[in-house]
């Protein structure tokens, strides 16, 4: 049996941890071959989670939607809509209230958008970029109304109340018990940089489970949640098929209808989340434009992840890293393009087992390039850095465009009774 084909037997599970391991493997030997410790380290894989976490609320609101049939194209104003009442309400009762506020408005905005394509029959994209616009007209007017004179201004609110705390796992990563400190022996393990592998991986951990914030822990829940909910329980089936046949799922008895619209609410909930958490978590004020296209941003994921939460969550994690790596220290940044010159060269093999020459061409004259460019460039550009994930997931989605399967009938119109 060919490694590929060990690959492909592999359950999605199991494939995504080999895999992950394998690039944890790549990063390893690239921290060790470029003395960048930072590479890997937890305060690293911590600052990609923070960036990560608007992200991947974004893609996963955009799965829930695709997958019952809505093409949500109006994630970014509902993350919008989510920021401003995040920052409204962490500054008059508090972040958790923030937080509360904004999954109430983001759920209110998702069903409008749902009203829109599913009583209406509007089309999904038109009614998304309404709210787009709609959203970022609106929290405008509101600022000067809220915020100017009250210590805010027309674009930027009051700093929030309170805070959300961080999360520190007892014995693994030094948490207190009480007012007594644990051993943090993840900690010892990654200060181990001599040792390929175990460093990358105690950091890995150590960074999910040290110096969190507790909201950024709520998102990650999320996601098993989700595959859970979805392929794994009677409602996820029936929301499924409302999404790949709904005129077969009505025939059987499911309320597509009703359905959309507790999608829809739960989709617009999640960007609203994400924009929270923008106003709330990292920063404690609400500014205008704060989001960033983060939205659009979480759509591509939503692709780049096939309609899959773990999916995303990679998706998320590709645009997090680059971005979290330049915040830590921009001289790391260049061990990317070794990191990107090895991950092209294992690209090529598996292609040309394959025997897709042409794109396994393509593929190693990415690796060439990348590896060129590392051994003659001392410092890359900040604006290639911001570019990097919307260039890696550009490629990505050319290369494995037939592995692709979204919703059947995603962003179909669909009127209930039809064609019986």
């Amino acid at each position: 049996m060919s490694d590929t084909s060990f690959i492909s037997s592999l359950s999605p599970a199991r494939r995504a941890i080999f895999m992950s391991l394998g690039f944890v493997l790549v990063l390893s030997i690239v921290r060790i071959v470029t003395n960048t410790d930072d590479l890997t380290s937890s305060g690293t894989v911590s600052s990609t989670l923070r960036v990560a976490t608007p992200i991947l609320l974004a893609g996963l609101a955009g799965l829930w939607a695709e997958r019952v049939g809505i093409v949500n194209i109006g994630i970014e104003g509902m993350m919008i809509v989510g920021s401003w009442l995040g920052g409204f309400g962490a500054w008059k009762w508090g972040s958790w209230a923030g937080i509360a506020l904004a999954l109430a408005g983001g759920a209110l905005v998702g069903l409008l958008h749902a009203l829109a394509t599913v009583r209406f029959n509007v089309d999904h994209v038109v009614s998304g970029i309404a709210i787009n616009i709609l959203a970022g007209g609106a929290t405008e007017y509101l600022s000067i109304i809220a915020f100017k004179g009250n210590g805010g201004g027309e674009s930027q609110s009051p700093t929030g109340k309170g805070g959300y705390g961080t999360f520190d796992m007892p014995f693994l990563s030094g948490g207190h018990i009480g007012n007594w400190k644990s051993p943090d022996m993840l900690g010892w393990l990654e200060n181990k940089h001599d040792i390929p592998l175990v460093p990358d991986v105690a950091a890995f951990f150590r960074g999910v489970s040290s110096d969190v914030y507790i909201p950024t822990l709520l998102a990650l829940a999320i996601v098993p949640l989700t595959a859970y909910i979805l392929w794994r329980t009677r409602w996820g089936l029936r929301l499924r098929s409302s999404g790949e046949s709904p005129r077969a799922g009505e025939s059987l008895g499911v309320p597509v209808v009703r359905l959309r619209y507790q999608a829809m609410a739960i989709s617009g909930a999640l960007a609203a989340f994400g924009g929270a958490y923008l106003s709330c978590v990292l920063t404690s004020t609400y500014r205008q434009g704060q989001t960033g296209g983060r939205g659009f941003i979480g759509l591509a994921t939503t692709i780049f992840g096939n309609w899959n939460p773990v999916g995303v969550l990679r998706g998320a994690i590709l645009f997090g890293f680059p971005t979290a790596l330049k915040f830590r220290d921009a001289k790391n940044v260049p061990a990317l393009l070794l990191v990107t010159a090895i991950v092209l060269a294992g690209i090529t093999i598996v292609l040309v087992v394959r025997r897709k020459n042409l794109a396994a061409i393509g593929s190693a004259f990415g690796s060439a390039l990348a590896l060129f460019t590392w051994i003659v460039v001392d410092e890359v550009p900040s604006e290639f850095v911001a570019a990097t994930p919307y260039i890696v997931t550009i490629i990505v989605l050319a290369g494995a465009r037939q592995q692709l399967r979204p919703p059947a009938h995603a962003g179909q119109s669909y009127r209930p009774g039809e064609n019986h």
